[in-house]
């Protein structure tokens, strides 16, 4: 049983390296609590593997890997979206430094947790799983492979909190978004354009990011235009007559 533990735990943790998966939790880490996304990766870790275990070992079937990638893509690009709007420049005269305050723990677990869910399931990694259950024991692979994928991302998040430390919040959140927009683009050609190639497919999949950070760029080099200090509550300029020079 140590040996089939330390087998999956080998085969998950490099399978992981470099993975999505691991990408994932550390843009996560840059945006949340590093203990909420620990505790969401966890748990998904423990769900999906305990999925995989249970088809490899019991049904030896797949499940409808397409219909879970879609939905996994849709969640990222929603997550990519809503993080870019934290950054889009407001009118209000708060220094751009600033971004709104993070969700709190139980929102951001819950996306943590279903991200992390739907991007694993139907992933390399779960059929590395699958097939270690139809050879081996399925605790002792099930044990192993929450341990190294949860081993992964706890790496990832140490290098995003390292990371994070050094750079505005505002740079954070812009580049959590464009990543959360790839990976989303990423899950979604993965699953429905196999004939592409995997060059071909991460190469589209930079269009949607660099789609929005067009768009996220030309919103700020407009509102760089017109100084906050010039526009009123309902957003329009207004020219301020200058104060009369003093009659000696």
């Amino acid at each position: 049983m140590i040996a089939t533990i330390l087998l999956s735990f080998g085969v998950l943790f490099l399978a992981e390296l470099g993975d999505k998966s691991q990408l994932m939790a550390l843009t996560f880490a840059l945006r949340y609590h590093w203990w909420v996304v620990l505790s969401g990766i966890t748990v998904a870790s423990v769900l999906v593997n305990l999925i995989a275990v249970g088809v490899g070992h019991f049904l030896g079937a797949a499940l409808p890997t397409g219909v879970i990638s879609l939905c996994a893509a849709a969640t990222l690009i929603v997550v990519g979206l809503w993080t870019l709007r934290e950054t889009l420049p407001s009118n209000s005269g708060a220094d751009e430094g600033e971004i709104a305050p993070q969700p709190k723990s139980r929102s951001a677990f819950l996306v943590v947790l279903s991200a992390f869910l739907l991007a694993e399931l139907g992933d390399r990694t779960m059929f590395a799983t699958m097939a270690l259950a139809t050879k081996n024991g399925w605790v002792a692979v099930w044990i192993g492979s929450v341990a190294g994928m949860v081993a992964a991302g706890a790496l990832a998040i140490l290098i995003g909190v390292t990371v994070g430390r050094h750079i505005p919040e505002r740079f954070i959140a812009g580049c959590s978004g464009l990543l959360f927009l790839y990976f989303g683009a990423l899950t979604l050609l993965e699953a429905f354009a196999h004939g592409l190639g995997t060059p071909a497919i991460a190469v589209l999949s930079l269009a949607l990011p660099a789609l929005a950070g067009g768009a996220l760029w030309l919103l700020h080099r407009r509102a760089a235009t017109i100084p906050a200090s010039s526009v009123t509550e309902h957003g329009i300029a207004e020219q301020v007559p200058a104060a009369p020079h003093e009659v000696q």
